[in-house]
């Protein structure tokens, strides 16, 4: 067991509806020594790939690329969930649902943040069903960069969003898997 796998066991708590809340340590409260263990594992996943910018999604993802951008010595670009009166300019845009809030939102990066030179590694919270990472991938796309990788924090492997990526060809990797949740006994099968 690795040390996330061991904190979700720690102090997640599984609810009903395939729910895993780790709030008190990933998403609300946040573990900045927790976040830098996550990205040193990260750049020794992604050893000798090049990478150029770190992309993710507003809110949740942004604490944790920020604290793993520092192991990549790379820039942080966030997806916005919103249009407000300082974005200026032209913007990439797609349209991500939520599995966590069941919403869909329009996310936009602006063009001059993201470029055809950019190799850019997607970092998230969580992979559900896929939809965020398409959305930050069609962007990628839209901007003529590369996905040079994905990290994700926890992947619900029961669910069908990691397999849509691999299948699609991108490096994927997830520091927690979880196979399986039992919100009546809180057991939490992780794979190996």
């Amino acid at each position: 067991m690795n040390f996330l796998e061991e904190r979700i066991i720690k102090d997640g708590v599984v609810k009903e509806g395939n729910i895993l809340k780790v709030d008190s340590f990933l998403n609300h409260q946040l573990d900045v020594e927790l976040f830098d263990q996550m990205g040193a594992e990260w750049a020794k996943r992604f050893e000798g790939v090049e990478i150029n910018k770190i992309l993710t999604i507003e809110a949740s993802g942004i604490g944790i690329a920020c604290v793993a951008a520092r192991h990549f010595n790379v820039p942080v670009v966030f997806a916005k969930k919103s249009q407000s009166v300082n974005l200026d300019g032209e913007m990439y845009t797609a349209e991500v649902e939520s599995f966590t809030h069941k919403n869909k939102n329009n996310v936009i990066v602006s063009k001059k943040f993201l470029n055809e030179n950019d190799k850019v590694l997607i970092i998230d919270d969580f992979l559900a069903n896929g939809c965020a990472l398409q959305g930050l991938i069609s962007i990628i796309n839209s901007a003529g960069a590369s996905v040079a990788g994905i990290g994700i924090a926890i992947e619900k492997g029961f669910q069908s969003g990691g397999q849509i990526i691999r299948n699609l060809g991108y490096k994927l990797e997830s520091l927690a898997i979880v196979d399986g949740m039992d919100p009546e006994t809180g057991k939490i099968n992780f794979r190996n």
